[in-house]
């Protein structure tokens, strides 16, 4: 498959502390009309880590259903443990996905030698591709070009990463030290535009859960190198970008998503819903965005 583009992670909707299944399948057609490359469930976006196992499971199967291989889906998967990692991988690669996005193991902090036994594991368990997901700032270990190239260039089933080291420089070392045809998508929206600028293709992203249709045309300027018109839309959609991270995400795009009609807005425990002040802010900035 091709990783390019703008592939949304999607928020898991709720109603009453459920899971409103009419909502997210509402939200993931909403997401194929308006363009997307690509639907990534069950992420940090996604709350995966609230989701009880058969809740995990259906919504990962209402979203294949609903793409209907119009786009791939290509759920978040992982945890802090490689044995139980490679189980649940076995077990999403059953459900008609087209590919795996595989967080760093967190909390655990292992070395880089050991991110790459993780790895490699993982690889030699599942036939799918997998996206390597490094986000230091969730995971506390950051999983290093070095050890990605490793694995990039041993394990034709390592295909890309989701890259949020924030880092720019790490970002060209990936590039420079991974095969050509080794994929890097952007874990920060508001990074994208220049990360693509150094041969990034494209972006997993909380923002376009709100505004499919501004990324798509943003990543798809980016890919067919017209940064004029890419940087004119990542001026349109900056401020929102920032703003969808005034509080810790998911929490300030799902209350954006709860004024647009799906879902009741509320994350589960530990996250809380959006204060007072943050969510005057962040209305502030979508009704002054004119999207």
């Amino acid at each position: 498959m091709r990783f390019a583009g703008t592939f949304t992670a999607l928020i898991t909707p709720f109603k009453n502390g459920a899971l409103d299944e009419a909502a997210l399948r509402r939200l993931i057609r909403f997401q194929i009309r308006s363009g997307v490359s690509g639907l990534v469930p069950c992420g940090s976006t996604g709350e995966a880590a609230g989701l009880d196992p058969e809740e995990y499971r259906r919504v990962i199967q209402i979203t294949v259903e609903e793409a209907a291989g119009k786009v791939p889906v290509v759920p978040g998967v992982g945890t802090n443990s490689t044995a139980k990692t490679v189980v649940q991988a076995k077990a999403v690669e059953k459900l008609g996905v087209d590919g795996l996005l595989v967080i760093v193991p967190y909390y655990t902090k292992p070395t880089q030698d050991g991110l790459y036994r993780h790895f490699a594991a993982l690889a030699k368990a599942v036939n799918l591709p997998i996206v390597v997901y490094n986000i230091p700032g969730r995971t506390s270990i950051n999983l290093l070009p070095p050890t990605l190239a490793r694995l990039a260039k041993g394990f034709s089933n390592i295909v890309a990463t989701k890259e949020a080291s924030g880092s720019l420089d790490q970002v060209a070392a990936v590039l420079s030290a991974c095969p050509y045809s080794f994929t890097v998508l952007s874990g920060d929206d508001a990074l994208t535009v220049p990360m693509m600028s150094l041969g990034a293709r494209g972006v997993i992203s909380v923002t376009s859960n709100l505004y499919p249709r501004q990324m798509s045309k943003m990543t798809a300027a980016a890919l067919q190198e017209n940064y004029r018109a890419a940087r004119h839309w990542h001026a349109k959609l900056f401020p929102v970008m920032k703003a969808l991270f005034v509080e810790t995400n998911p929490i300030p795009i799902k209350s954006a998503m709860k004024d647009a009609g799906y879902g009741d807005g509320k994350p589960r425990l530990p996250l809380t819903p959006i204060t007072a002040a943050a969510k005057k802010s962040l209305d502030a900035v979508l009704k002054a965005a004119k999207l």
